[in-house]
């Protein structure tokens, strides 16, 4: 692949867009761009950081697990991700497992080069930084959920996020959330059962706020959903 499609691929990723040719162009030199087919493993929890990702295509699992194995999906990235977003300069481990869910292309550079990089253009260092803090802010808003709401109301909730996060318009009253995910998976992810998923989605979709299309993604209402909670 030549240098200009390198760079052509590297500005699609908000913490490089302001950098002009001159400083963009010696990143090229210590980038990977590979294929990972559905289910690889990217990185486990715990292991030391040796690599940074920007995910070009497909989908990414972001998980945690405990002694028991049970699952908590901490997020679900999508194209023009970069991940994970901590453990810079501190030698220290990954936060989470990590595993492709759709066939994805990734840039990886390891976090030697990076952190060089992101000594050289602090204009990085700040991105990154407030791309953690609208990842904080996310956190405490679901903890808070998880204190103050009933499962039933997380579950809608959750919805509510994914569409904010991965919806996309397709009528003035729904949103196609652009990512699959299994009724056990949006149970990881709230810290429920599926049984109490499958309740809840039954219950709105006979209330007409959901629906799924032939790819098995889900079509929301967002005003139906936001007055239902509210309700």
């Amino acid at each position: 692949m030549s240098e200009e499609a390198k760079v052509d691929l590297l500005r699609k990723f908000v913490i490089f867009q302001q950098l002009n040719d001159y400083e963009i162009k010696p990143i090229t030199d210590y980038i990977d761009i590979k294929k990972y087919p559905q289910e690889t493993m990217l990185f486990l929890q715990n292991e030391r950081i040796t690599k940074v990702f920007f995910l070009l295509k497909g989908q990414v699992k972001v998980f945690r697990t405990n002694f028991d194995g049970k699952e908590q999906i901490v997020n679900i990235l999508q194209a023009h991700d970069m991940f994970p977003h901590q453990g810079f300069f501190r030698k220290s481990e990954y936060p989470a497992n990590a595993q492709v869910i759709e066939d994805a292309e990734l840039i990886t550079m390891s976090i030697t080069d990076f952190e060089q990089f992101i000594l050289l253009y602090p204009s990085i260092s700040e991105k990154i930084y407030r791309i953690l803090g609208e990842l904080i802010s996310d956190l405490q808003n679901r903890l808070e959920a998880k204190i103050l709401f009933t499962a039933h109301e997380q579950i809608i909730m959750q919805l509510m996020r994914l569409t904010k996060i991965h919806g996309e318009k397709i009528n003035e009253n729904e949103f196609k959330i652009m990512i699959n995910f299994t009724n056990q998976e949006l149970a990881n992810i709230i810290g429920t059962s599926r049984e109490t998923v499958s309740r809840t989605l039954t219950l709105l979709r006979k209330g007409k706020l959901i629906r799924t299309d032939e790819d098995n993604l889900y079509i929301v209402n967002y005003q139906g959903l936001k007055q239902k909670f509210t309700e």
